[in-house]
């Protein structure tokens, strides 16, 4: 496999709640222009996991890389520099309903760039051109199917020009036919414009259709119990990893 330079590198990391330790000492790297899968049953701590990189919580130990700056330790101006360099897409898109789709994708520009507003409209439109919706920006969230949704909720997480976009659960809750269309685009945008994708799953069909690599999560260990292409984890000396893979029940 093509060796790429590391954007993101996980050093030790812990994270708990209260007491309860859900991840313990789990280390790993993402490459520039990657497209990486965080997967693992319920419960194993993929959103926890999410929620550190990108600065939301707090390891209890550890270090999180974030184009070779340290994130835990960033304050201030610094950390909103760098937090600048990831963008988020959550599963419900989360987009603003009173807002148009043109509208949704302007806000960000307006809070955190000067841009003039025929720029930021500019932007935004670009934008909603890469993920096929230009003929809807004057479309509310309501006027779009739900699979159609997590589009503009994608362009929105692009609009400010992150290195590193951050996609939860994008397929789930969608038909065949457009999951397979989401993958499409997520291998295009990650082709076209370059950027490094972490991608938090539990859908196989669209695991196997985008990951470069990817890493499984286990509730029991508190960490990582497999990393590699979907293909090596399909073929894994680990049983427990072959199952998930296979979708077969049982234990041990």
């Amino acid at each position: 496999m093509e060796l790429r330079e590391q954007i993101i590198q996980v050093e030790g990391l812990s994270a708990a709640y209260d007491e309860q330790t859900i991840l313990d000492d789990i280390s790993f790297s993402i490459g520039r222009g990657e497209v990486f899968v965080i997967l693992g049953g319920s419960g194993c701590g993929k959103s926890t996991l999410l929620k550190h990189l990108i600065g939301l919580y707090r390891p209890t130990a550890g270090r999180i890389f974030i184009d070779g700056e340290n994130l835990v330790a960033a304050h201030g101006a610094e950390r909103k520099a760098l937090l600048r360099k990831i963008g988020v897409m959550y599963q419900h898109g989360a987009l603003f309903g009173s807002m148009t789709l043109l509208e949704n994708l302007c806000l960000p520009l307006e809070e955190f760039t000067d841009l003039p507003e025929t720029a930021r409209n500019l932007i935004a439109t670009m934008n909603l051109s890469l993920v096929g919706l230009a003929d809807y920006p004057h479309h509310y969230p309501a006027e779009i199917s739900g699979g159609m949704r997590k589009r503009p909720a994608i362009a929105r997480a692009m609009v400010l020009g992150p290195q590193i976009l951050f996609l939860v659960e994008p397929s789930a809750g969608l038909d065949p036919v457009t999951s397979a269309e989401m993958d499409e685009l997520i291998l295009r945008l990650a082709s076209s414009q370059g950027m490094t994708f972490v991608v938090v799953s539990h859908e196989l069909p669209s695991i196997c259709a985008i990951a470069d690599r990817a890493i499984m999560l286990d509730k029991t260990s508190k960490g990582i119990i497999a990393s590699g292409t979907p293909q090596q984890l399909a073929h894994s000396a680990i049983p427990q990893v072959r199952r998930f893979f296979a979708r077969q029940a049982g234990n041990g």
